[in-house]
């Protein structure tokens, strides 16, 4: 079977979108974990299949690099925006269905290859908090703790220790180690599923934007990731956070097609 794909990053956390409309993908770990390989395959930190949905422009079905299914993905999600406009499915807006729920998006800027996306996310559930470790969901599970300096943190052994804390168990959760500086917040995050760090992480961005706004205050924050730079926006009263937004670039890298 001959497969075509795209190619997207959005801000370094990159993904193999396929135009799944008429359900032929063959669904198996073994297969999605073989296509994410960045030595015997496409390479990529996991699979979107854009799939119909009745009442919805697209439907949005995602799954990590070994091949387990996620519930979501933000920059994903910013990512299959762009490429249901790429195959004229949408016009500049778009109303898709997930795993986590009903998600709008917006392009906001296009420049061919390069489009800003800007995503609804869910509002968030906070299930805990102290000074400086924040655990909740935007769309996902995450851990949000704020260090001195993310870069002098061994995020593989630190990340992985608290990603399968018995604290989280069944699901484990994401970790995200977080600094604010001048207003802006600098997140490197290590992600499950991928079992490793990504270049970015839209739910982690947004899962720290909403820890950094419940320590520090503030309703908009500039995210600075080692893949680029994303904005989340939102509406707050105490701790109910509403109308969350996530913004940034959504890039085609390239097309093709591959044998499976």
């Amino acid at each position: 079977m001959t497969l075509q794909f795209s190619k997207y990053e959005g801000t370094g956390n990159d993904f193999i979108l396929i135009d799944d409309r008429k359900l032929q993908f063959p669904i198996n770990e073994e297969l999605i974990s073989r296509l994410c390989d960045r030595h015997f395959g496409i390479g990529a930190d996991g699979i979107i299949l854009l799939q119909r949905s009745e009442g919805y422009d697209f439907g949005m079905n995602y799954f990590n690099s070994d091949g387990s299914q996620a519930t979501f993905c933000g920059n994903g999600g910013r990512c299959i925006t762009a490429f249901a406009h790429q195959l004229a499915i949408t016009g500049s807006t778009c109303r898709f269905m997930a795993a986590d729920g009903i998600h709008h998006a917006q392009i906001t800027e296009n420049n061919g290859s390069v489009m800003i996306v800007e995503l609804g996310m869910q509002n968030p559930e906070i299930y805990n908090q102290d000074n400086n470790t924040y655990y909740l969901n935007t769309g996902t599970y995450h851990v949000v703790k704020f260090v001195d300096n993310p870069d002098n943190i061994d995020l593989i052994e630190e990340g992985r220790e608290l990603r399968f804390d018995s604290r989280y168990e069944p699901h484990g959760t994401n970790v995200n180690f977080a600094r604010l500086l001048k207003k802006e917040l600098y997140v490197r995050t290590y992600e499950k599923g991928v079992e490793n760090e990504t270049l970015s992480c839209g739910t982690g961005v947004t899962a720290s934007a909403i820890a950094a706004s419940l320590k520090y205050g503030g309703n908009a924050f500039y995210v600075n990731t080692a893949g680029g730079r994303l904005f989340v926006s939102f509406t707050r009263n105490g701790d109910t956070f509403n109308m969350v937004k996530l913004s940034g670039p959504a890039k085609l890298v390239f097309a093709g097609e591959i044998e499976i």
